[in-house]
């Protein structure tokens, strides 16, 4: 909380746009304004390349677990074998996406892709990069999808729409729906980042506005209800048994949760990524704001409320935006498509008769993430789960 160590710095790579850390471990992912169409792998405490790949466009988003790397391009995605970088699948002409928005879970057992399934609505398409094959279709929202994130063990996905005013948790990979919240009433909203508590109790949602929300995920039993009945409880009743006459729009919202507790920024209209983690024992919130600063901020996980801030950080060099929630677009590159471009990838990520793969590169050799000196296992929560070898 009190200070901020600077993990990694270099000065050969300018304008970094996308950087992706896998966990606690030495291996970073890298892409620049000055080549938005090469990825490179560092391993940066031994300041060497392990590989760099070059793609068809620009890489508008990467995600990385222990055993895949995802590439996100404006109308494919890319797929591989984190332990030797091999391109495994090539997911083509999929919908219009140019922001990049997906996710990776990071279930030991599954590599659960999110990513939209169409341009004009809020659809989701859930997809196991390890079979690889689509597991669901989730009809998320109205329209398109804004932000998508999956909880630590990959049994959560939540989502946002575009209009920005309501939240969806669903099960996975059943997609079924298990909680919907209320953001506000604002129809024009841009959420930047949704992410999970490790327990996956609670959900924070970061925006353009000056308000970080944070819900509660807890089911309300019909026994408690019973034990202790409060007038809000017989409303809640009251309302449960109109919605079966009622139309859909109007019961929905009387269906959703408010937030549970929120954070007021003195900024507005600033892009800003937002984390839920346990610091010193304590549940906190930490949002790293475009303005330049990470604020740290103490959470009551009891009684909620608005939170109080502990401690202010200014960046310098070194971006918290990375490990916070994956990594933060800062800037969408405006590169012209090259003339040469790549054309022409093949559904297997093979290579079709005259077309060509990604230009690829290897410095020494594949990935060694069986060294936990070099690239040791993620912890969550108390237990630390070993994902090496799975």
């Amino acid at each position: 909380v009190d200070r901020l160590d600077c993990i990694h710095e270099s000065a050969e790579t300018p304008d970094v746009y996308i950087v992706e850390r896998l966990f606690s471990s030495s291996l970073v992912v890298v892409v620049s304004l000055a080549l938005p169409r090469r990825m490179n792998v560092y391993h940066f405490k031994k300041g060497t390349e392990i590989c760099n790949y070059s793609y068809s466009n620009n890489i508008l988003a990467v995600r990385l677990n222990r055993q895949r790397l995802i590439v996100c391009l404006e109308e494919s995605i890319y797929i591989h074998n984190i332990k030797d970088m091999k391109l495994l699948k090539t997911l083509l002409n999929t919908p219009s996406n140019p922001t990049g928005l997906c996710a990776l879970s990071n279930n030991h057992s599954n590599s659960y892709l999110a990513y939209p399934g169409s341009a004009t609505i809020g659809e989701i398409i859930v997809y196991d990069a390890n079979s690889p094959s689509t597991v669901t279709t989730i009809p998320a929202h109205d329209s398109p999808l804004a932000a998508v994130t999956f909880n630590a063990s990959g049994t959560k996905l939540a989502s946002a729409s575009e209009r920005g005013t309501v939240i969806r948790v669903f099960s996975i990979p059943e997609g079924t729906r298990l909680f919907e919240f209320r953001r506000g009433m604002k129809r024009y909203v841009s959420i930047s980042s949704l992410s999970f508590s490790a327990d996956a109790q609670f959900l924070c949602a970061s925006s353009n506005t000056e308000t970080v929300h944070i819900f509660k995920l807890e089911q309300h039993s019909p026994s408690q209800e019973e034990e202790s009945p409060t007038w809000s409880a017989y409303v809640g009743k009251m309302f449960s048994a109109a919605s079966n006459y009622l139309p859909a729009q109007v019961s929905d919202m009387m269906n959703q949760d408010r937030a549970f507790a929120t954070v007021r920024l003195n900024i507005f209209g600033l892009k800003n990524v937002c984390a839920l983690a346990t610091i010193q024992k304590l549940p906190r919130l930490l949002v790293a704001s475009s303005d330049g600063y990470l604020y740290i901020y103490n959470v009551d996980p009891q009684d909620g409320g608005e939170c109080v801030l502990v401690k202010k950080h200014r960046w310098g060099f070194c971006s918290p935006l990375s490990w916070i929630s994956y990594a933060a677009t800062v800037a969408i590159p405006t590169v012209a498509p090259s003339s040469t471009a790549l054309t022409g990838y093949s559904e297997d990520g093979g290579m079709r008769k005259g077309e060509v793969i990604p230009e690829h590169e290897f410095a020494a050799g594949p990935v060694c993430l069986d060294d936990e000196n070099e690239f040791p296992p993620v912890c969550l929560g108390k237990k630390c789960r070993k994902l090496i070898g799975h």
